[in-house]
């Protein structure tokens, strides 16, 4: 039995769900997000909590996968998900324009114009360095930080870069020279 996919998801007041084939709809006080079920895996409402079931051993690989993707649907739609950046280097900000697109002055020749994708949004902070993005599917949030990290990585030597808030980097140690 899946330690994950046993434990039950509460449902917050004000949350419906519906299943329709493999697909659930999550609906909620922020918006609607949509998961797909993986084959042989059903939900199960009990006690005002969702639980997911499989139909036999074969699915034991996504009854977790099942149970968090329904659960990060379900946390979504009541608190949603956020992420955050930190740019750190001399001369690096990032800033909103109009229209829902972020330009990054990451050191390079020229600025970079980043869309954001729909049901997404980015808080700067006054001093642009920090970047909050925010919305209610997880994958999305956690996937336009990832390309947002992209444009410019932390530097293992200097630090400088693109970094999620509270990432440890490892600094190395330059090349010493000859004596």
């Amino acid at each position: 039995m899946s330690r994950i996919g046993k434990k039950p998801i509460p449902m917050p007041a004000g949350v419906k769900y519906t299943v329709n084939g493999n697909t659930v709809l999550v609906e909620g006080p922020k918006g609607k997000v949509t998961a797909l079920l993986p084959a042989g895996i059903s939900l199960v409402q009990k006690d005002g909590a969702i639980i997911a079931e499989r139909e036999n051993d074969k699915q034991a690989a996504f009854h977790g996968l099942a149970r968090a993707l329904v659960f990060n649907a379900v946390h979504g739609v009541t608190a949603g998900w956020t992420k955050e950046l930190d740019i750190v280097g001399i001369g690096y900000r990032v800033e909103l324009k109009g229209n829902g697109v972020v330009v990054f002055t990451l050191g390079y020749s020229h600025p970079i114009e980043f869309p954001l994708p729909a049901g997404i949004e980015v808080a700067i902070d006054p001093k642009q360095t920090h970047v909050t993005i925010s919305g209610i599917d997880r994958q999305k949030v956690g996937q336009v930080a990832a390309d947002m990290r992209a444009l410019r990585k932390p530097d293992p030597y200097k630090n400088k870069g693109v970094r999620y808030t509270g990432e440890k980097l490892k600094k190395k140690v330059g090349k010493t020279g000859a004596k």
